[in-house]
């Protein structure tokens, strides 16, 4: 098995339990505005955030609008009148306090780390969230530096995202670079036009009904330590 020098992990999903830090963040706003909060009203913010994400991810949104969009959205459909602008603003603030990690992420970097292998973070979304859930994790110091959809200007799986990566990392050949992450469409296929082996992260055991083929395949976050 080959040993790879440069280790690139997607964050939400993949080291980062997004879900436990929505809901996090969505339950702590709503009891700070007075606002009632149930498992229908996220379910409902996570239909229209999926929404808004595709729109953005088709170029029908620019990176700055939907953000405050979706609850503006979930506002109307709640019945309820609230600055959706400011709500977004200290939302992203609780929703970067979510450090919440997956299981067995601060032992994969430990172990990534010790071998003498640098970790990146790579993930689309937007800077001021994913900024300050890094600098706050268990993580942090295993992590040589981060890269986000919404500073880069591009997001993955475009071919220009990772190029800024490879121009700002230390210079090696590709086949000792790794992506690892939960998203065949964003992570893996990314990887694949870069040039670069994937790890596809499937926790939920999905059936992979696309043509986009991971070169390896884990159902734990700490089966990719089989793979260094």
């Amino acid at each position: 098995m080959k040993k790879y020098e440069i280790y690139l992990f997607d964050a939400d999903g993949t080291l980062y339990d997004y879900d436990k830090a929505e809901e996090y963040a969505l339950r702590t706003m709503f009891e700070s505005c007075g606002f009632a909060y149930s498992s229908t009203i996220h379910a409902k913010y996570r239909e229209i955030n999926a929404e808004m994400w595709a729109a953005y991810e088709k170029g029908e949104l620019h990176i700055n609008e939907f953000p405050s969009l979706r609850f503006a959205r979930l506002f109307e459909e709640m019945g309820v009148t609230y600055d959706a602008a400011d709500f977004n603003m200290k939302y992203l603030a609780e929703l970067g306090r979510g450090t919440f990690l997956m299981d067995g992420a601060e032992e994969v970097c430990k172990e990534i780390t010790s071998r003498g292998g640098q970790i990146f973070i790579v993930t689309n979304g937007l800077l001021v969230t994913q900024e300050s859930r890094i600098k706050h994790s268990l993580i942090r110091d295993y992590i040589s530096g981060y890269f986000v959809s919404s500073d880069v200007g591009f997001q993955k799986p475009d071919i220009r995202f990772f190029q800024h990566v490879f121009d700002r990392i230390p210079l090696v050949a590709r086949d000792k670079i790794l992506i690892i992450g939960d998203s065949l469409a964003a992570d893996i296929a990314g990887g694949n036009g870069a040039g670069i082996d994937s790890c596809w992260f499937n926790a939920s055991g999905q059936t992979n009904q696309t043509e986009i083929k991971p070169t390896y395949e884990i159902s734990r976050l700490g089966e990719v330590l089989k793979v260094l």
